[in-house]
């Protein structure tokens, strides 16, 4: 009986909303196995879906501008110039110099909040979780504030503002774990603690604006709104390290994170350091929000709505949910850049599009969503 009740348990948690057919004479096991390996493969569909709109979107948002080429010029054009092997120097100027920054710039911001979103809400077990309502966000906006008006810095030269964001953006990290241990607070407790701490840093980034020059006012609210035109191909490499490396980190950590999600108990008796697993994870999750908001300030949503969307499609397994997280993230980065030229301009903050999108479809996803996902 305790065997065939395990098997319905994963059968349960592996199925899709089509049922697979059982052949006739097939055990319990070889059935389950089955129903299992279908529903990875309908995963690995999705995920290869999710592929293909990423290029087409990549290719579609290149082409947007005053300069005219076409979606097949495009990718022509980037594999000459990676070639080195340039036919046209007007469109590799434009493709490469001009609009791949902002659009590799995109895909990385995406990429991170993805997964750091993902990986937030399945370690805290709350749908809401993200590095901006947990506060890391702001933290992190914080200490480059501290270094953009009044020239506080951890370390001298250019990532000292870096620095700045990561210190203060493990702040609210770390008052969650310490409250986590003291308290053993509820999920939706941790949020508050997040949003208190939210509002705390917002408050002196307030205090600091009005003491500031206009010039250094004018810079900080360009941050606080999010933007991905300010950066150079020399900063890519930088964001780029802090986004992958954290990907990277989080899927070698999606199993331990899959038994936390059964409880701390369960847990602890596979061996594993539940606080141990907690402190490093918010680590990762700090380091790729710092990375990104020191270079492009605050954009909200994509890190708490890319899980959503990549859950309804490939359920909670964080092997493949961290993954597809951070490429939705990526694609609804690239859309909301789209939209940012198409209806309200080219020089939009693509924070307040996120905005714009993101709550809407947020309030969608859970008004759609059934309540057995979490």
């Amino acid at each position: 009986m305790k065997t065939d009740g395990i098997l319905k348990t994963i059968s349960e948690k592996v199925r899709l909303d089509r049922t697979v057919e059982r052949a006739e004479g097939e055990s319990d096991e070889e059935y389950v196995y089955r129903e299992y390996r279908a529903s990875w493969h309908s995963k690995m569909v999705f995920l290869a879906l999710f592929l293909a709109l990423f290029f087409v979107l990549i290719g579609y948002k290149v082409t947007l501008g005053e300069y005219d080429i076409g979606f097949g010029d495009v990718y022509s054009t980037i594999w000459h110039h990676l070639t080195g092997d340039i036919v046209d120097a007007g469109d590799d100027n434009v493709v490469w110099d001009q609009r791949m920054p902002r659009v590799l710039t995109a895909i990385i911001v995406g990429i991170g909040l993805g997964a750091a979103g993902a990986a937030m809400q399945s370690m805290m077990k709350n749908p809401l979780a993200d590095p901006y309502t947990t506060g890391i966000s702001s933290g992190a906006l914080f200490g480059a504030t501290l270094a953009m008006t009044l020239g506080v810095f951890i370390i001298d030269g250019y990532y000292g503002r870096v620095l700045n964001a990561f210190v203060f953006a493990m702040v609210p990290a770390l008052l969650i774990i310490l409250l986590s241990k003291w308290k053993r607070p509820t999920p939706a407790m941790m949020i508050l603690v997040g949003i208190s701490i939210m509002f705390i840093f917002n408050a002196f980034q307030s205090y600091m604006m009005l003491r500031a020059d206009p010039n250094s006012v004018s810079a900080v609210y360009t941050w606080s709104v999010g933007s991905i035109g300010m950066t150079t191909w020399d900063q890519i490499p930088v964001i780029l390290v802090f986004s992958f490396a954290g990907l990277i980190i989080l899927c070698m950590m999606s199993r331990t994170i899959n038994a936390l999600n059964s409880g701390d108990e369960y847990a602890k008796s596979l061996g594993i350091n539940v606080d141990r697993v907690r402190m490093l994870c918010m680590l990762v999750i700090s380091m790729v929000a710092a990375g990104i908001v020191s270079f492009t300030g605050i954009i909200g949503f994509i890190g708490l709505v890319s899980p959503h969307i990549a859950r309804i499609f490939v359920g909670s397994d964080n092997r493949i949910l961290f993954p597809a997280s951070a490429l939705m993230g990526a694609c609804l980065m690239l859309i909301c850049d789209i939209v940012a030229f198409l209806l309200l301009g080219k020089n939009m903050q693509i924070g307040i599009v996120t905005a714009m999108i993101g709550g809407p479809l947020f309030l969608a996803i859970l008004m759609a969503q059934k309540k057995e996902v979490w």
